[in-house]
């Protein structure tokens, strides 16, 4: 193949689109979003059609033991480790048409654009598709990325059971994507294109978030104990109450997480015994805490378990705090985050550094490769939503910055 200069390449906006499009009508709902669950039927439908669009475009596919799907395009020398590019097309039950989605379909187009004129990248391009991003079936999300990356094993991802008792292997062979590879190898590079999924993009008027970080994140269930007594002869200075515990502490935890970066969401909450004229006993929370600075979240952390353990003290309560799940600040590769950068100020793209708050497959494979995200608008922020959207120029955009860094890495490594 003839090697044109990169800047003169060009994706095709319409059939990036298109693919969109296309694809987002496989388990279409009414209110124009998407219902495409990992492992079920719809998610095979999904991978069909997409296996179908790599063969059309000259790739060799291949499929994990977890379901993962890489379509790999030739390079000059074939030993090196593939600049790899993609995302997920499982949704959540009312998600929208570009979660996921639109960082596949701009992989997709990127081995397009390379085919429409004739460049041979260094070292070999592959599309990745992720098995169970959104973890709505099958918990933890990113359940795939995270074995590719050494955090979970093959085993433990397999084993994982839905509300039915369906097995993650079961699942994948009942939609015949059990494949024969093995999970793990060398990647040169990584890179996924997404919506923001945040307003801060629309906000300042930028086209093109430069990804640099993504928030750690830390996961609690707490459970406050009190006394249950009646509610019209319990003198208010003498009560026990859960809820008066909980209460308190999500006004705290709001506070906590106003830090500048910060997060702090209470997203369950189960009082008992829920009868109107009885105090409650006891109360079961969530809590979620995120920032992208290591200390920093360690800090919220100290903040919020001095403040429940006064609130508890104040209202003779009990309070027991299990974290269950944490997922440290990852820092992007300074130089796929540079190529990004680079290919936005060559494209004329207005652009910004922004820092990921939601967790994507693109974290995990930080473990394991150099990796970078490059986020596009979508509009007032929605997603995992069924009025979840980004403009037809926007993901292309972002698309031909994905385009520009992917051929920078690729020529580099």
């Amino acid at each position: 193949m003839s090697r044109p200069e990169p800047t003169n390449l060009k994706i095709n906006a319409d059939r990036l689109w298109d693919s969109l499009m296309e694809m987002g009508k496989i388990g279409a709902t009414p209110k124009g979003g998407v219902c495409r669950i990992a492992l079920t039927d719809l998610d095979r439908e999904g991978r069909d059609l997409f296996v179908r669009w790599c063969q059309d475009a000259g790739c060799d596919v291949r499929v994990d033991r977890l379901g993962n799907i890489f379509a790999r395009r030739p390079g000059r020398d074939n030993s090196k480790p593939p600049v790899m590019t993609g995302s997920h097309l499982d949704t959540q039950p009312t998600g929208g048409k570009f979660d996921g989605c639109y960082g596949v379909m701009a992989a997709l187009e990127v081995v397009r654009a390379l085919n429409d004129h004739g460049y041979e990248t260094e070292a070999p391009v592959e599309i990745a598709v992720w098995t169970n991003e959104e973890g709505f079936r099958f918990a933890p999300g990113m359940t795939a990325s995270g074995a590719f990356s050494g955090k979970f094993s093959t085993d433990f991802a397999l084993s994982r059971e839905d509300a039915d008792g369906i097995t993650f292997e079961q699942a994948l062979k009942d939609i015949g994507y059990d494949g024969p590879e093995p999970v793990g190898r060398p990647v040169g590079a990584f890179f996924e294109a997404h919506i923001e999924q945040g307003p801060i993009l629309e906000r300042e008027g930028k086209t093109i978030g430069v990804v640099t970080s993504a928030q750690g994140q830390r996961w609690y269930e707490l459970h406050w104990t009190g006394m249950e007594s009646h509610a019209g002869t319990t003198p208010m200075e003498g009560r026990r109450d859960a809820l008066q515990g909980a209460a308190e502490l999500i006004v705290e935890a709001r506070r906590i997480g106003m830090c500048p970066d910060g997060r702090a969401t209470v997203g369950v909450i189960e009082s008992r015994p829920q009868s109107r004229n009885t105090i409650p006993g006891s109360v079961f929370m969530t809590l979620d805490l995120r920032h992208p600075v290591e200390a920093e979240l360690t800090r919220m952390d100290e903040e919020m378990r001095a403040a429940a353990a006064r609130i508890a003290a104040e209202h003779q309560l009990d309070v027991q705090i299990e974290q269950i799940w944490y997922f440290p600040p990852t820092a992007f590769d300074p130089k796929c985050v540079e190529a990004v950068r680079n290919a936005a100020v060559k494209t004329g793209m207005s652009h910004m550094d922004i820092v990921s708050g939601a967790g994507h497959d693109a974290c995990y494979l930080a473990r394991v490769a150099p990796t970078a995200i490059i986020f596009v608008p979508c509009r007032d922020g929605v997603s995992h939503n069924e009025s979840e959207y980004a403009s037809k120029e926007d993901v292309a955009d972002g698309c031909q910055v994905l385009l520009q860094a992917v051929i920078e890495r690729a020529n580099a490594i």
